[in-house]
């Protein structure tokens, strides 16, 4: 492994960096050096050649990138990769829940994605038009995410869970004028009618002019729809729009810690730029890769899939449902079967999976697997152990990686120089983005230390505001350290160098003076096997100022007692001190979890305090909250 030519290593060769920690000095100092050169090195595409790479003069809350110059994020994707010979290579594996599986070449994909665009401005749509992509992984929905930001339209993606509602939300405060939905799609054997939907949102977005349908089972089409295989029929040529660099291309929703949803920007030079360093130079995916990642459009690994591998000419798996259904190794069958050599995780996914049946993963086996990587909530040491053993066997690392829908993809990474790393580390930060640990005032904080994950200094991946929510952008990011972006995150540098993130800061547990975040607390939870997942909060307390409540998920075989929440408290107080021993440790079936596999301690906490809970509809288990309810009832 340490003799691959890795893409980072290739990279910091071409400029003569001897080390990684060389290479992110110069990255953060010199933008106008850096962000061009990770263009040149992928050979991304500009129509017209940008005058300057970064001005700051409106502050460095609202830089302007690739000024003067003109590009497509589409384009790159496509006519760049036909370009170097992909034409006839397979781009697209995808499997349906009840098992029907198609395979698209690169020509077909841009086929497909050409004609839909086609088809797109022969409906009036133009550049700088919202387009909503509500649909889970199909074909269809890469060449949706194509054709949109091929005519210069803004794509709108949206969790594929997501219920009237929350879809009327985000549609009307993006004023979309339409949106790409299928028929139906299967999760866990039920068939969830995804058009319907859309039309009972579509009396309240008076901007939503066109609803296109794909059909799921060609041929058995119902009811009087504007279908993706008559948009498609248009079949006429359809140059990509030349847009100006930093124009928009794509608005994620992401809710803050009010549940009120918020619309991140992301550019055509940004977001294409950003995924080429992360995917294609930082986390080592290459045009021999066949990439499998499990997760959602709505969230953002979605679209940087959809653009990460196009871009860089490798393959990915796509697959409709979960990962653990029909069958409970559905993943690991995947992985198997199309021969994956790079597969995306989550660590709470990892922790489901520990709680099956030894047997359930030992059939597997997955010879040509060589890069993972993981995203999401923290890693447990149970978790990365269990992982590195049954899944990656000594063949492959395990490459962290954190960031945010803000961020247009990550701040801090495992990278291919440093496999060996402890539970949970990263190699450091990704370079560019001025990453540092900082305390409450923004100073620096020495190694061992734990504090506030901030941004020093512009990103080209960085959100471009929030949608028609100036005031909101600055008061969320920037009001609490001058100049300074804090992300919210807790992160720490160990004594070797190695970076950790600990969740999120505004879940902060402070009692009687002493600081901590959630995961810490869940890390002994979890460290006793008796544990399959936990969500700890703080409540108000007028002794301490906030006292612990641990609700848990007992392991599999494992029944929750009163014996045994004693037990968990005695575990924590031995890991952290009596100060934080729980008040209350209780049990339930499951615990609130987003489709991106992030446990929702918001919701955990409204819940247990009687408060309103806000916006649910990025939950994956909304029954949870039910259950939630229900315990909480009883106490």
């Amino acid at each position: 492994m340490a003799n691959a030519p890795f893409q980072l290593q290739l990279f910091m060769n071409r400029y003569g960096f001897a080390t990684y920690e060389q290479l992110i000095a110069r990255a953060d100092h010199d933008p106008e050096w850096f962000w061009p050169a990770v263009m040149d090195f992928h050979g991304l595409t500009f129509f017209k050649p940008f005058e300057r790479v970064l001005d700051t003069s409106k502050g460095v809350q609202w830089p302007q990138w690739c000024i003067g110059g003109t590009t497509n994020i589409a384009y790159n994707c496509m006519e760049r990769t036909l370009a170097r010979g992909h034409a006839k290579k397979q781009a697209i594996f995808w499997e349906g829940e009840d098992g029907e599986t198609r395979i698209w070449t690169y020509g077909e994909l841009a086929a497909q994605a050409e004609s839909a665009a086609a088809g797109l401005k022969t409906l009036g749509l133009k550049s700088g038009d919202v387009v909503g992509i509500y649909m889970p992984f199909l074909p269809e929905t890469i060449a949706a995410f194509l054709a949109i930001t091929r005519i210069g339209g803004i794509a709108l993606p949206m969790f594929s869970g997501f219920g009237p509602q929350a879809v009327i939300e985000r549609l009307k405060d993006a004023e979309a004028k339409a949106v790409i939905t299928v028929d139906v799609t299967y999760r866990r054997g039920q068939p969830i009618a995804m058009a319907d939907v859309i039309d009972q949102a579509r009396p309240d977005v008076p901007t939503l002019a066109h609803v296109v349908v794909v059909a799921r089972h060609p041929g058995r089409e119902a009811g009087k729809r504007l279908w993706w295989h008559d948009l498609v029929a248009t079949k006429g040529t359809c140059p990509a729009e030349p847009m100006p660099a930093d124009a928009p291309c794509m608005i994620v929703y992401t809710s803050g810690t009010t549940g009120k949803p918020k619309g991140t920007i992301h550019s055509h030079c940004g977001f294409m730029t950003k995924v080429a360093l992360d995917f294609g130079i930082i986390l080592d995916l290459t045009p021999a890769d066949r990439l499998l990642w499990m997760s959602d459009m709505g969230w953002l690994t979605g679209p940087i899939l959809a653009v990460a591998v196009p871009l860089v000419g490798a393959s990915m798996v796509l697959a409709e449902g979960t990962p653990d259904f029909p069958h409970p190794g559905r993943l690991w069958r995947l992985a198997e079967t199309h021969n994956v050599t790079f597969l995306g995780v989550a660590p709470t996914m990892v922790r489901n999976f520990i709680q099956q049946p030894p047997e359930v993963i030992a059939g597997f086996d997955f010879p040509k697997l060589r890069v993972t990587a993981s995203t999401g909530e923290p890693w447990t040491p149970e978790a990365w152990t269990w992982f590195l053993a049954h899944v990656c066997k000594g063949r492959a690392p395990i490459l962290n990686y954190s960031g945010g829908t803000e961020i247009g993809g990550g701040i801090v990474a495992g990278t291919m120089l440093a496999c060996d790393m402890p539970s949970g580390a990263f190699t450091g930060p990704i370079p560019g983005m001025g990453a540092a640990v900082v305390d409450e005032t923004g100073n620096p904080l020495p190694r061992g230390q734990v504090g506030e994950l901030a941004l020093t200094v512009p990103s080209i991946g960085l959100t471009r505001g929030l949608w028609r929510a100036p005031e909101r952008f600055i008061e969320a990011y920037w009001d609490k350290v001058p100049d300074m972006w804090i992300h919210g995150d807790f992160a720490s540098v160990d004594a070797d160098g190695y970076w950790y993130v600990h969740g999120r800061s505004d879940d902060t547990i402070k009692i009687a003076g002493k600081r901590t975040g959630p995961s810490e607390i869940e890390a002994l939870l979890l460290g006793t096997g008796k544990v399959g997942e936990a969500a700890v909060i703080g409540v108000p307390d007028p002794i301490k100022g906030s006292a612990v409540i641990c609700v848990c998920v007992p392991a599999r075989g494992v029944t929750g007692t009163p014996e045994l929440a004693d037990e968990l408290k005695k575990a924590v107080v031995a890991g952290l001190g009596a100060s934080f021993r729980p008040k209350a440790v209780t049990f339930v079936e499951a615990v609130p979890k987003t489709r991106s596999m992030k446990i929702m301690r918001r919701v955990v906490r409204s819940i247990w305090l009687g408060e309103p809970v806000g916006d649910l509809s990025g939950l994956v288990n909304p029954e949870a909250v039910d259950g939630l309810k229900a315990m909480v009832a009883k106490l």
